[in-house]
Order: C-alpha cells, then structure tokens, then sequence
C-alpha cells in the first residue's frame, strides 16, 4: 500500500479516448476526470503566426461564431490527426486538466485509436502525446477498449460483436481470446451524419444549416427507424435564394431520409462482420447479440433497425460515449490485461 500511495506521488497515469468530436481523459484511481469537445480556438496575425485562445468547451462555443482572424478547429478528423500542432495543443490542455496535483514523473499515457488507422497516423498519435508531456505512450484498438468498457467477456474463447459509432469512425469488430478476429473501420459516423442533414436541407429547401444545429437536429429528433411519432422541429438558417436568415420546421421523417446514406453504410459493414465470423464465434451472437457504443449508439431507433436487418438482439452500452475511455483504464489499472491488448508506442 505504501509503495502504491508513493508510486499515484510521482506518476499520474492516464487514458484518453481521442476523438473527433470528444476527448474524454481517464485518471487512475479517480475515474473520467476530462470530457469536452475537441475543439481548439486559434488566433492568427498577419504574419501566419498561430495562438491558441480557447480549447475544448469554450472553444467549441466559439464554432462558426468568430471572426476572420480566430479560427475555432477541431484537429482530428475522420478519427485520426488532421493538424498535428493543434492536437499537441489540445493533449497539453488535457493531460494539464487531468494533473491536478503536482507529480515528480511525467504521466504514462494510454490512448485509443481507430482499428484502421495506418502507421503514419499511429505514428503522429504517439508524437503528439509525447511532445504533450507523455513518459511513455500505449495505443489500444477502439473496438478493443469499447468491449472492455462495456464489460464484455474478451478473453474467452467465445465470440463477441461489437460496433462503436463515434464521432469521425464507425468501428465493428468480433473479439475472442483478447484479440479481434474480424474488424473493419468505415470513415462514416456522426459527422458524415451531420453533414447528410446539411446536405439534405440545402438540396430540398435551398436552406443553409451550421453544423451545430444539424447535430442539435440529428440528437432530438433524429431516427433510424420511422415510427408512428413524427416529431417535429424549429431550426434557424439562412436562405440560399435571397440570402436572408429563415425559420424552417423539420420533421424526423426528414432527418430519417437524409441520414439513409450514412446509416446504410453502417448496416454494410454489420452485414460484413457477421459474414466473415468464423461460423462457430457466429452462433454465440445469437444469445450474446451485438453491442452497440459510441454517441451513435444513441440515435433513435439505431438498435431496432440493426435487429431488425440481422435479426439478433442488439444491446445498447450502459454509458455509450464513456465505454472507450473506460475501457482503456481498466486496462491501465490492469498490467497485465494491458500487455495482452495495447502495443508501446514506437
């Protein structure tokens, strides 16, 4: 006990699930210390010279909202790094966040990654998270962590089907035995959703809608599947045809036709997993069914559809948006559990 107290002294060890729309930081022995948007508000003079005003919330407050010199970015796109010194940024801040106290060692972190990302983008995770102020840097496979977060029984010869809807990758992946048999990661989750009811709206109504209130459009009244209750919206947007700011009322019928494309996608690479299961992993789904995390896993309707194409139960994750990050720190806490699913960074 005394060597743990002096060893939590001079190393506060971390998880953070890095994502495109949310960075959620896990601090060993306290739990989810960190979860704002993962947004960076840069300044830039007319020289070229960037700096950073505002990271996370109060950036992302600033979205849209900003005038020509102040720039509100978020750095990670489609799940991996798009601007690798504002993510560097936006680690700093959270690493920072997280280590409320003074610490004698830099803290190690542990941080998860799309299971299709290539070497160059692991390469500049683990840059970014060492120049940040990692000691050393660990990398986990998302649909790794997700079915860890989420309580699944990984490391027995069973099969176990996971799909992590996210903000930039959707992620599918059958685990057994500590490792993933079958995975594939599309590029297609809730930002390419986003951007469908943005389309949508501008081809149906010449209406111009900022990203935010397409989001704030897809959470509340957004469907999967078209029920008998077609709920209805207010959203505020500029007119494309004579360029004034307009009030336009939007059902879910609509947000369900203009988020078919992105969800179909999604239901394709389902189809996919399930095809490819080695039979005899394929038959424990019958009775385990498919878990479903990520902030997608929250769309509605999103589990009745996926039973409905598959025809197996589809359980949704307790605490979708945390299940990753919480999955990471269990395996922080755990040497051992850490050394059969995350690989050093190099």
């Amino acid at each position: 006990m005394a060597f743990n107290s002096f060893f939590n002294i001079i190393s506060n060890d971390l998880s953070i699930d890095l994502g495109t729309t949310n960075t959620l930081v896990y601090r060993k022995g306290m739990g989810i210390v960190a979860d704002e948007p993962s947004v960076v508000a840069v300044k830039q003079n007319s020289r070229g010279d960037r700096k950073i005003i505002a990271v996370g919330t109060e950036a992302k407050l600033m979205l849209g909202r900003t005038p020509e010199t102040i720039t509100a970015i978020r750095p990670l796109k489609d799940g991996v790094i798009a601007d690798f010194e504002i993510c560097e940024h936006l680690l700093r801040h959270f690493i920072a966040k997280a280590n409320t106290r003074r610490s004698l060692m830099r803290p190690r972190v542990i941080i998860s990654i799309p299971s299709g990302i290539t070497p160059v983008e692991k390469r500049s995770v683990v840059e970014s998270a060492s120049t940040a102020g990692a000691r050393e840097v660990y990398l986990i496979k998302e649909p790794i962590a997700a079915a860890i977060g989420v309580g699944l029984p990984i490391s027995e010869p069973s099969g176990n089907m996971i799909i992590d809807i996210g903000g930039g990758t959707t992620e599918v992946a059958v685990i057994s035995m500590n490792g993933i048999v079958y995975t594939e990661s599309v590029r297609v989750a809730g930002d390419k959703m986003d951007e469908a009811i943005i389309m949508y709206l501008k081809r149906k109504y010449n209406f111009l809608l900022g990203k935010s209130s397409a989001e704030k459009l897809k959470i509340d009244i957004g469907t999967a599947l078209v029920e008998d209750d077609n709920r209805k919206m207010d959203v505020k947007g500029r007119d494309l045809v004579n360029g004034i700011p307009k009030t336009l009322t939007i059902t879910s019928e609509e947000i369900n036709e203009a988020l078919s494309v992105p969800i179909n996608t999604i239901l394709d690479v389902a189809r996919n997993a399930l095809e490819n299961t080695p039979p005899e992993l394929a038959a424990d789904f019958v009775d385990r069914g498919i878990v479903l995390s990520g902030g997608g896993a929250l769309l509605n309707n999103i589990d009745k559809l996926l039973k409905k194409e598959t025809g197996l139960p589809i359980i949704v994750a307790d605490n979708p948006l945390s299940v990753v990050v919480l999955g990471c720190g269990r395996a922080l806490d755990d040497p051992d559990l850490l050394k059969l699913v995350a690989t050093p960074g190099r």
